[in-house]
């Protein structure tokens, strides 16, 4: 198993991450992600730390695709690997409906069929092979009825099959990542049902295919503790990460086996009862979609994501060096 760190988007105020960073690669952790919502983008931060790292595998988790066109995000992406040496890992998703259509402003129909056209003609504009052209309805090249004609990227990329993972969370979306991508980052995982939740979706998936799970960890001997800071993660994306009608974070915790409380915490959120939104998530749930408490406690839970079909875990939450170390000697010692 491949540990990596996730560091996230920034909250309330930048976070320059540097020494973090710098301690996952020295102590060998495999690679560092990033992400985006409405706040601080994924590549800025990736572009500063490859410029101070040599090794560590540099990961967004997730790029938005409404937030570039495939183009744009293409040829971020041939930049920063260029620059990095190879270094990028290209993950991507879709998001929702009420960020695409609320901060992006565009429209959100059809998730599937946009991400496999987006991310064709990535893969086209790193090959090389033509000028790019693409006659799908998302993304048209060039733009019908205009004065454009193909064109072909200036740059020759360093690595023209850059790897690309997709984030997910419906069965539909996972089977696209086995068939178009080389890896997928579920946002929560919960180990031991996996294969019944994804299990045909997963099917197709070969043999090098990364499942890459974020997973929240916090080292305390104060398991409740531990798990009230999980439990205030849940309540944000049960409750608001999404609009009422359509909620992938509260569809998913559903399909985990907790519908009935995933529709009140969203009910509670929505409605300003925030404390009574944080009450209502179920120890359980929270306990298995992360790893709290002591090390010891730790090592013996992280045996449900060994035996599942994770290859990858991206730990959230440790930043200083001894919970780097504890959790690099737990996962990889």
């Amino acid at each position: 198993m491949k540990l990596g760190l996730n560091l996230g988007y920034w909250q309330r105020h930048a976070d320059d991450a540097t020494e973090t960073v710098l301690t996952a690669e020295r102590l060998g952790y495999d690679s560092v992600w990033t992400a985006e919502a409405y706040g601080s983008d994924a590549f800025t931060p990736l572009a500063w730390y490859g410029a101070r790292t040599s090794r560590i595998k540099l990961g967004t988790s997730v790029a938005q695709l409404s937030a570039r066109t495939p183009a744009a995000t293409a040829m971020t992406a041939m930049t920063l690997d260029h620059l990095t040496g190879g270094r990028l890992l290209l993950g991507v998703g879709a998001s929702g409906p009420q960020v695409v259509e609320g901060w992006y402003g565009r429209p959100f129909a059809r998730p599937l069929a946009r991400t496999r056209e987006y991310v064709e003609i990535m893969r086209k504009v790193w090959r090389r092979a033509e000028p790019v052209t693409s006659d799908g309805p998302h993304y048209p090249l060039p733009l019908p009825g205009g004065l454009g004609k193909p064109l072909k990227l200036i740059t020759h990329p360093l690595r023209p099959d850059i790897p690309v993972y997709l984030g997910a969370e419906g069965p539909k979306n996972v089977a696209l990542a086995t068939e178009i991508a080389q890896g997928w980052l579920p946002l929560f995982a919960f180990p031991g049902k996996i294969e019944e939740m994804y299990g045909d979706a997963l099917s197709g998936a070969g043999p090098d295919f990364d499942i890459a799970a974020m997973v929240m960890v916090v080292i305390s001997d104060d398991v409740k503790a531990a798990l009230d800071g999980v439990k205030m993660m849940l309540t944000l994306y049960i409750g608001g990460m999404g609009a009422r009608q359509r909620n992938f974070h509260a569809d998913i915790i559903g399909r985990m086996g907790y519908a009935e409380a995933a529709g009140r915490i969203q009910a509670l959120y929505l409605e300003g009862r925030r404390d009574e939104a944080f009450r209502a998530i179920p120890d359980e749930l929270a306990d298995g979609i992360s790893l709290v408490g002591p090390p010891g406690r730790i090592k013996e839970r992280l045996e449900l994501w060994r035996s599942s079909p994770v290859t990858s875990l991206l730990v959230m939450g440790p930043r200083d060096e001894e919970s780097l170390r504890i959790v690099r000697d737990l996962v990889l010692g």
